[in-house]
């Protein structure tokens, strides 16, 4: 089978003289490899670690799938500073001769000489997909077989044996888990090298989040970078009202943004009810009915392809889904009949699944409600599991034009007494220059349950996929605002989550919204229904909103006008946000920042107001 594919001189060596290589033709394959065989049901990922034998993690059959907990509650989420660039190409990461005083090419020869002295699985995939997809292969060793089968179900996994033509791989990663600890302390590290025959990713840990996920991510973006265009940090999907009105969403956003979220049913109460929010100080609780809820189409959930060959003369921006398999984070389904097409998905799939950091049993069927407990005693924040697409309802596989880009933020609590920038209504409607920034600056938000934690508000950079890009964000900035003069059709949002002011909202907004913008049956919107929202960079607040005959308290729409808050507290949490704005930009006001971005930067270090920004990009209304 090794015939079948042109690999570079390395791969070739380690391949050649390792102590054995399987490369599995079906799923079912991976699977048994993940745990240990066949017959197995139980398997212990376990190394020597400086003589002594390391568990990294345990796996276990389960009726749906095979559930895998990592013994550290550091490895359940994905660390993000773990990225190092070890080539000399223009760079904003940490360069591997910097970080750690030394090159990397004796490490990288000694990373090879380790996979020689293992069993290993080779898994070819195309990285981005089926159709638009690069050749890619993963190496790693065969006892990570739950590593395999979770990139090849996050990926297009190919069967070599029907692949037509000769296999060359432009990117392969490979899997030396030990090295975390002989060589970085504990800690999560994924070395990017950005060769001129092959992107080589070296992941240096188990969490597949950093690599078989993210990591991929980065190649993409790096061929973007070459090719000019961006894959988005995105989810997407088509919204369908009973009565037959359709519009598409993309929604933008740090990790815990509600990207996976904006394509789940609404979450009601045990009695049916829709509670909109909770106040924090008061206990008063605001519910909404919504009988006859639209219909979901899920598109994409949380990697966009925005590529040359699929954009059109619409005027929209265009997106295909980048991946073949979603890493749902599972950590707001905490019982039975939270969101039930999730949980009938994961405990009936037509295939098996892969589990992370959920409780499982030999022989039991693993629910998705059951997190695994830190050492703490609290549930891990980061349960996942990985969903095919061919096992989505609904699922939309041909390319979609994008009626409204929307960019989700999570909120801390706003009060007077304990101001915070959260002060986000509901629902804010951005010019596109204001659009623009938003993705600049990219708050990583409130409590992140996906990554270790991060004090005070903080960035995930340009896009909101900084942490996984290898190359340069002011390429990346240059690239997002040609997307967005070039798509004059496509309407920008903004949507908090988990807070609005002195109420606890979870993604209600952001499942509000869908619902609403759906019913109305256009993107557009009519400039006497919105309102200049008091701080310019937040764009315009909606004057009323109703929905089903039912209007949203204003408080949830302009939070200044909540009592806990006023004016004042309002004020200090918007001085708050636009301070953290501006530290932000600062990185992108270089040389190398298109003219016009410069022009929307400098009116926002100036304090420009909302027209200032539309006259810089015209917005349709």
């Amino acid at each position: 089978m090794l015939n079948k594919f042109k690999f570079t001189k390395d791969v070739s060596d380690v391949l050649n003289n390792c102590k054995g290589v399987t490369i599995p033709k079906t799923k079912l394959d991976i699977v048994n490899l993940a745990l240990g065989g066949p017959s197995s049901n139980s398997f212990n990922v376990d190394y020597e670690v400086n003589g002594k034998p390391y568990i990294e993690a345990t796996v276990v059959r389960c009726k749906n799938g095979a559930a895998v907990n990592y013994t550290e509650d550091y490895m359940r989420r994905r660390d993000p500073d773990c990225l190092i660039v070890a080539d000399d190409l223009p760079t904003d990461k940490p360069r591997f001769e910097n970080q750690f005083k030394q090159p990397f090419e004796p490490l990288r020869e000694d990373t090879f000489k380790w996979l020689k002295e293992q069993e290993l699985i080779l898994v070819p995939f195309l990285a981005g997909g089926k159709k638009f997809g690069y050749e890619a292969i993963l190496v790693a060793p065969r006892n990570a077989g739950f590593f395999a089968c979770g990139l090849a179900d996050l990926q297009y996994f190919v069967n070599i044996d029907e692949y037509q033509g000769e296999f060359t791989p432009k990117l392969v990663i490979f899997l030396a888990p030990t090295y975390r600890h002989t060589h970085f302390n504990g800690k999560q590290v994924v070395v990017h090298s950005r060769l001129p025959e092959v992107y080589e990713m070296f992941s240096y840990n188990l969490y597949p989040g950093p690599s078989a996920k993210k990591g991929v991510y980065g190649f993409l973006l790096d061929v973007g970078e070459r090719e000019g265009w961006v894959t988005a940090h995105a989810s997407a999907v088509k919204v369908v009202t009973p009565y037959e009105n359709e519009i598409v969403i993309m929604h933008e956003g740090a990790s815990g943004g509600g990207k996976s979220e904006m394509g789940e049913n609404i979450h009601r109460e045990a009695d049916g009810k829709i509670l909109l929010g909770r106040n924090l100080e008061t206990e008063e609780k605001f519910f909404i009915d919504i009988d006859d809820p639209c219909e979901l189409h899920p598109i994409a959930d949380d990697m966009a392809l925005c590529h040359p060959k699929i954009q059109n003369d619409s005027g929209k921006l265009v997106i295909t889904d980048a991946e073949q398999g979603w890493f749902l984070r599972l950590n707001h389904i905490k019982h039975y009949g939270t969101e039930p097409h999730t949980e009938r998905a994961t405990i009936h799939p037509k295939e098996p699944l892969v589990f992370i950091n959920i409780q499982g049993t030999p022989g039991s069927t693993c629910l998705i409600w059951e997190h695994t407990i830190d050492s703490d005693g609290k549930p891990c924040p980061n349960p996942r599991t990985i969903m095919p697409r061919r096992q989505v309802t609904n699922i939309i596989n041909e390319p979609a034009e994008i009626d409204i880009r929307s960019f989700g933020v999570r909120t801390p609590p706003c009060t007077a007494q304990l101001p915070t920038y959260g002060i986000v209504g509901m629902i804010h409607i951005l010019p596109p220059a204001l659009a623009w920034l938003w993705r600049l600056t990219a708050p990583r938000g409130d409590k992140n349950p996906s990554i270790v934690d991060t004090e005070g508000m903080t960035s995930e950079g340009i896009g909101s996929y900084d942490p996984f890009l290898t190359g340069k964000r002011v390429t990346q900035a240059n690239l997002l605002l040609e997307q967005f003069v070039n798509s004059p059709n496509t309407r920008y949002v903004l949507i908090p989550n988990q807070h609005i002011g002195a109420y606890r909202v979870g993604f209600m907004p952001q499942w509000i919204f869908r619902e609403y913008i759906a019913r109305r049956g256009s993107a557009q919107f009519k400039l006497d229904h919105l309102v200049p929202a008091r701080l310019p960079i937040l764009g315009y607040s909606l004057d009323s909103l109703k929905l089903d005959g039912q209007y949203v308290a204003k408080a949830f729409l302009q939070p200044e006008t909540q009592a806990e808050i006023g004016l004042e507290g309002y004020d200090k949490g918007a001085k708050t946000l636009m301070n953290f704005f501006k530290q932000e930009l600062e990185k992108f006001n270089t040389p190398e920042l298109h003219p016009l971005g410069k022009q929307i930067i400098e009116c926002c270090m100036n304090d420009g107001n909302l027209d200032d920004y539309i006259k810089l990009i015209p917005m349709k209304y």
